[in-house]
């Protein structure tokens, strides 16, 4: 995905090839020279730099070698060889990429990045509910930190949550913490998703015990906004993630991994496509697929990956800041979470 030129004048040519219809063009100017200095000090110190599918497009088509969604950049955090990885993406997953690849350098260019829905549950929540339902498995979203990672059976995705909870073979599972994606997981596997209080019981039958966290982009999504949409672009495909609630997944035509999103774009004659998930993305479709029409109408952006920008990937390259630690304990037990989850795909 990198960029390869000689000069900040052919890395500014390319950037306008590639992004002209989604980025202004006194912003590309500004920014070649960004992305010309990023790859010549990346190649110069044999790191590796990967990137979400929610990294503005400035970024996304032009200093990641690797780019996809977290399933994707977990497996090639685990396997490559190359030192320090930066992580353009959420604290989470460079957190991650540093229990995959321990020995390596993992670096966030952002002084936080948080994520609502990771900070929706503690250690000790999990802790709570493992007392609460002895025996239960759990299963954490990957959208967790590495302390919550620890306390589980298993780690997900959206795009294998299905798979996951049906490998387990067993009729209760707790999966954590987004209550949509559960819902979501619970129609698709045939299951009752539940939210018990302090004094209910489970009911009987195969059943998933959701917990109360949302992603804060993908919860304002709403019915409504399938139904204008369909008004104003008759036969528009519309694209729900899976941490949409339930009603507006049902609304949609497809709701998948963002990668799985971006694969269904490119092969889809529909005449236009509307994308329910963090807006960044669509941008960064439309700069992949400039003859198919994605809508852009979705103007929700994730605080959190908008804190990473080129000024901050070029400074954590130049400083070896900031670098990812996970305490050898922690690590050592989510790191178990995360090849199992590996392990299915």
């Amino acid at each position: 995905m990198s960029i390869q030129a000689n000069t900040v004048q052919e890395t500014y040519i390319q950037m306008q090839a590639k992004l002209a219809k989604v980025v202004p063009d006194v912003e590309l100017r500004i920014k070649a020279e960004l992305v010309y200095e990023i790859n010549r000090l990346k190649k110069e110190r044999g790191a590796l730099i990967l990137g979400h599918n929610y990294m503005e497009p400035a970024l996304y088509h032009t200093v990641p070698d690797i780019v996809g969604d977290s399933l994707e950049l977990s497996r090639k955090a685990a396997e490559t060889h190359q030192d320090p990885i930066i992580f353009c993406g959420v604290r989470f997953m460079a957190e991650t990429a540093k229990i995959l690849n321990p020995s390596k350098t993992v670096l966030l260019p952002a002084k936080v990045a948080g994520c609502s829905l990771a900070s929706s549950i503690s250690a000790a929540d999990v802790r709570a509910l493992k007392t609460r339902y002895p025996g239960v498995p759990v299963i954490s979203y990957i959208n967790t930190y590495a302390d919550v990672k620890a306390e589980s059976d298993i780690i997900c995705t959206s795009g294998n949550a299905s798979r996951v909870v049906e490998s387990l073979s067993c009729d209760k599972v707790i999966f954590l913490p987004d209550q949509f994606l559960a819902a979501n997981v619970a129609h698709e596997t045939g299951r009752t998703i539940v939210y018990p209080g302090p004094q209910d019981e489970l009911p009987a039958g195969k059943i998933i015990i959701g917990w109360r966290g949302a992603c804060e982009v993908h919860e304002r999504f709403s019915v409504d906004d399938v139904v204008q949409i369909r008004k104003q672009f008759p036969g528009v495909a519309v694209l729900a993630h899976p941490e949409c609630p339930p009603d507006v997944v049902a609304a949609s035509d497809f709701s998948q991994s963002t990668s799985r999103m971006v694969s269904f774009v490119r092969e889809s004659h529909a005449p236009h496509f509307l994308l329910l998930t963090e807006c960044s993305m669509a941008d960064n479709i439309i700069a992949e697929n400039p003859n198919k029409d994605v809508l852009r109408l979705c103007s929700i952006r994730c605080p959190h990956m908008n804190e990473i920008t080129l000024e901050d990937t070029l400074h954590a390259l130049r400083a070896n800041e900031q670098k990812i630690e996970v305490p050898a304990d922690i690590a050592d037990r989510a790191r178990g979470a995360l090849q199992r989850m590996l392990a299915i795909g």
